[in-house]
């Protein structure tokens, strides 16, 4: 197996004076002459970065969670809701790991179901019941789709049986005769 990289030489406008349009098709090209493009005197090769002043560093009021390929923070990032409870403690420990690691994912994935919980036991504590069958849609589900809603009904009341069933067979072992 070769680990050759191979490098274009060819100046970009050179090559475009040298491409011919061919003539069965019509519009090709459209786009070779400088002048025709929409955004002509802002493209550049390379691209003009010139002395650009980075953005003024936001300040840090609460625990900001950030990655591990980052040396350290943006110079923006979100404090609307900082890490809190069971919740997060597994987010920090999320991010002792890596992007890549799907371990990273799945604990963040996992830490939003706690929150959930979280924030109903929280709901809870106050003296609010949550509606929780109205957030999850169930009147739209039943006023909309009601099909749908039948037979997400039947599924759960099935896999509900099963379980029930399930449990009830394993308590009555044989052993429990004697």
């Amino acid at each position: 197996m070769s680990d050759t990289i191979y490098v274009e030489r060819t100046d970009p406008e050179e090559r475009q004076t040298k491409r011919q349009p061919p003539p069965e098709v019509s519009g090709w090209g459209a786009d070779l002459v400088p002048d025709d493009r929409p955004a002509f005197p802002k493209e550049r090769t390379p691209p003009r970065i010139g002395d650009v002043p980075p953005p003024e560093l936001q300040p840090v009021t609460v625990e900001v969670l950030h990655s591990t390929e980052r040396p350290g923070l943006t110079p923006v990032f979100g404090t609307t809701c900082p890490p809190s409870g069971v919740s997060g403690s597994i987010r920090r420990a999320a991010f002792h790991y890596s992007e890549n690691d799907v371990r990273h994912w799945l604990m963040l994935l996992f830490a939003d179901r706690v929150n959930v919980v979280e924030g109903i036991l929280d709901d809870l504590a106050h003296g609010h019941v949550p509606d929780i069958l109205g957030e999850m849609g169930i009147r739209a589900e039943w006023r909309y789709n009601r099909a749908g809603f039948v037979r997400k009904a039947l599924i759960a009341s099935a896999a509900i049986g099963l379980l029930v069933y399930m449990a009830r067979r394993r308590g009555s072992t044989p052993l429990d005769d004697r």
